[in-house]
Parts: C-alpha cells; structure tokens; sequence
C-alpha cells in the first residue's frame, strides 16, 4: 500500500456532488462553487457546510443566514470550475457565466435555473462557523427540475479531478433497516 499525506483525507471521502451555492446581501447576488458539505440528518434536514472567510459569499451568508445550495449537472461542469477560481469581490459571475436565476420562495438569494436542483437553506447553527468554518444549515424548500435530460453530477476528488455519475445501483430492497425513510 502507499501512504498519502492525512492532509489529503478528502480526496478519498468526498461525500457528495459539486454544488453550488448562491448567497444575497446588500443588493447583490453572488455564487459560489462548494465542495465540502455533508448530510447531518433527515428531519430536520441539517446539512453541514465549510464556507470559510476567504470565501466571499462568507460574509453574506453570515449576515443573512440564508442562501441556496443548487445541483449542478456534468453539462455545467466546466461552468463550475470557473466559477470556483475568481470571487464574487470582482466579478459579477451570474453575468460573466451566463448563469439563469429565478427568485426562490423563503429566501433572498437566488434559485440557479440551470441546476438539476436548488435547497433554499437557512442557518440553523453557526457555533461552528468560527472555529471551522463549518454552517449547519436546514433545508427549507427543495426545487428539482425534472424536465433536465442530463441528470448526471460532478464529484470532486480534491486534484481538479472528477468522478461523474453515471447511473444507479438500487438495493432499496436491502435496506431493511431504512425503509421508513421516504
């Protein structure tokens, strides 16, 4: 076996897709590409999130508590990856990426039109946003556009490399232990 650095733990443990989260203050919308986030539990659903201060979606979502976490598809991929590497302190990246947006129901950031799904959150717990930068955030609405034919996600593997979906394993029968959940 070769050793890796612990430091890379996350190339390995990457939990989810790419998202991207949308954030509102001040008048101005901004967006940003996340990687790290995880589920925490169903009802609530809490999903934990590291935005840290080098982001500049941080402040706002400090301040308003609120913001949007959209499911981009593999046909924004590209997208994505450019919307990581500049900040929304100089540039407008909706206008600069041509990226879609509808108003969302219960919060001020925008929907992302171009996703295959949008989370309207909220925070729920930032205690930990101080020393880890980590948002506990509660889903509040889901939006999924089903009319979408690609339907495929991005999975960071932590190198600017991607792991991409490419259809599903159902063992829901296995599941036993989990039927009760919808």
């Amino acid at each position: 076996m070769k050793e890796l650095p612990a430091s890379q733990a996350y190339r390995l443990l990457e939990p989810g897709p790419i998202v991207m989260v949308s954030t509102h203050d001040d008048g101005k919308s901004n967006v940003m590409t996340m990687g790290f986030h995880m589920m925490i539990q169903h009802d609530p659903a809490l999903i934990g999130c590291v935005i840290g201060p080098w982001d500049y979606s941080y402040r706002a979502l400090r301040k308003t508590g609120e913001c949007v976490i959209a499911i981009p598809g593999l046909d924004l991929a590209e997208t994505v990856v450019d919307v990581g590497n500049c900040s929304g302190d100089q540039v407008d990246k909706f206008e600069r990426f041509g990226l879609k947006t509808r108003p969302a129901s219960d919060v001020a950031a925008p929907l992302l039109s171009d996703c295959l799904a949008n989370i309207e959150c909220r925070v729920f717990d930032e205690r930990l946003s101080e020393p880890y930068n980590l948002f506990i955030l509660e889903a509040k609405r889901i939006w999924l556009d089903e009319s979408r034919k690609e339907r495929r996600t991005l999975h960071h593997r932590g190198d600017g490399t991607f792991v991409v979906d490419n259809g599903t394993l159902d063992l829901k029968a296995r599941m036993v232990k989990w039927r009760h959940l919808p």
